[in-house]
């Protein structure tokens, strides 16, 4: 078995649980055929009712998937949506999970980063990330300083996190792969210091020997500093208005199988990094709603919750 066919299997038997019998679904597109191709070929050895739909690729995140597509969605117990733009926040996919699907979204899934952080102890995985949501959850107040300059504070105050496991095999389930995080909505208007990305940024890319400086006031980016990278950020965020520089999420990356490859679907899960988001945050517990969520990564960071420190440049110290 290769590693692609293995980190494939994975996915289906250990995350997703699928059955003999079962109807899998899975949903790619001609820049995943690869990938999806590897994860159709699993499910019908695991002797799963595969079904293989190909649609063309969407041209932004979130944008609805053809109707054939979405009616085969809710038909389907498992649906595993290996495509180059995501289908996670789309009407499809959570009819899909109404409907009682258990659903896995692969948005820019490769075949390399599927074999890779595939092979984590996926249980592991949900018993950490379940840990730092714990303490995030019960936490007030979160500060994050790097060697690159960050120094962030935000509140945490009535907010519930919630733990990305990978585990997905309850009725109605719904994550990405690959998983491992921890992450919480801070409370709008709070968060207020210096951020330094050093790590990547989403929409930007990996970010060799460039940070992306980012002044944050009262739970918002009033000021963004760099390079190339730098500007690409703005010109993503400056259509949209304030509310696009929302400080949206706090991400605690739990996969030591992970590792930055500019691919946010991955770098967010790298064990000992965090992640801060701009932007939507109404879809996990926040109170913004505006059409962009970029995750920025932070390299050797240091996370202290109610001063209790959680990570130390980079390492676990729970």
């Amino acid at each position: 078995m290769s590693s692609l066919e293995y980190g494939a299997r994975v996915a289906l038997e250990v995350c997703l649980g699928v059955k003999k019998g079962e109807q899998v679904l899975v949903v790619a597109d001609r820049d995943t055929r690869t990938v999806g191709r590897a994860l159709w070929e699993q499910a019908v050895s695991l002797e799963a009712e595969a079904v293989w739909l190909e649609m063309l690729p969407r041209s932004v995140n979130g944008q609805e998937p053809p109707a054939a597509v979405a009616a085969a969605m809710k038909q389907a117990d498992v649906v595993v949506a290996a495509t180059s733009k995501s289908l996670s926040h789309t009407r499809a996919r959570r009819e899909a999970n109404q409907s009682g699907a258990r659903v896995a979204s692969l948005p820019g899934i490769t075949g390399e980063i599927l074999a890779r952080t595939m092979t984590a102890d996926y249980q592991k995985i949900s018993e950490l990330s379940s840990r730092v949501a714990e303490l995030l959850s019960k936490s007030n107040q979160a500060r994050i300083i790097t060697p690159a300059g960050t120094d962030l504070t935000m509140s945490l105050r009535g907010r519930a996190a919630h733990a990305d496991t990978g585990l997905l095999q309850g009725k109605g389930m719904f994550g990405n792969l690959p998983a491992g995080e921890a992450y919480i909505a801070p409370l709008e208007g709070t968060a207020n210091g210096t951020l330094v990305i050093d790590g990547a940024m989403a929409g930007v890319g990996m970010l060799k020997g460039e940070i992306i400086r980012i002044t944050v006031q009262n739970g918002y980016a009033v000021g963004i500093q760099g390079g190339q990278g730098a500007k690409i950020l703005e010109d993503l965020l400056k259509p949209l208005g304030k509310e696009a520089g929302n400080i949206a999420e706090l991400g605690v990356g739990t996969n030591d199988k992970a590792i930055i490859t500019g691919n946010v679907l991955e770098d967010e899960k790298v064990l000992g990094t965090v992640h801060v988001a701009l932007g939507n945050s109404i879809s996990f517990g926040g109170t913004v709603d505006v059409p962009i969520h970029l995750d920025g990564i932070l390299l050797k960071p240091t996370l202290m919750l109610d001063g209790q420190i959680i990570l130390q440049e980079g390492n676990m110290q729970i």
